[in-house]
C-alpha cells in the first residue's frame, strides 16, 4: 500500500523528467521550450484535462478515501492536457 508521499514523490518524478526533456530540447534548439508547453495556454486542452482529472480523481476516490489518487488525477489531467494540444494541433496542421 502506499502513501500519500509516495505518490507525490513519484509524480514529482514524472514531472522532474518532463521539465528535464524541455530543457534538454531547448539547449538543442532554442524555442522548442515554448512550443512543448504551448498546451498551458490551448483552451481545449485545459478543459479536456480538467474533466480528465476529475473523472479520474473521482472514479480513484469511489474505491477508497485516499488522497494519493489526487496527485496522480492531476497528473493524469495534464497529460491528458498535453496530449488533447498535439491532436488538435496535428487537426490544425491537416497532417491527421
Amino acid at each position: 500500500m502506499t502513501t500519500w508521499i509516495q505518490a507525490a514523490l513519484a509524480c514529482s518524478i514524472v514531472a522532474a523528467a518532463l521539465v528535464i526533456r524541455t530543457a534538454l530540447g531547448e539547449i538543442r534548439r532554442p524555442g522548442t521550450a515554448r512550443q512543448q508547453w504551448r498546451f498551458l495556454s490551448n483552451r481545449t486542452a485545459v478543459v479536456a484535462g480538467a474533466v480528465s482529472a476529475a473523472a479520474l480523481g473521482s472514479a480513484l476516490v469511489c474505491g477508497t478515501s485516499d488522497p494519493r489518487h489526487s496527485v496522480w488525477a492531476l497528473l493524469g489531467g495534464t497529460l491528458t492536457a498535453f496530449i488533447v494540444d498535439r491532436l488538435t494541433d496535428r487537426t490544425r496542421d491537416g497532417r491527421e
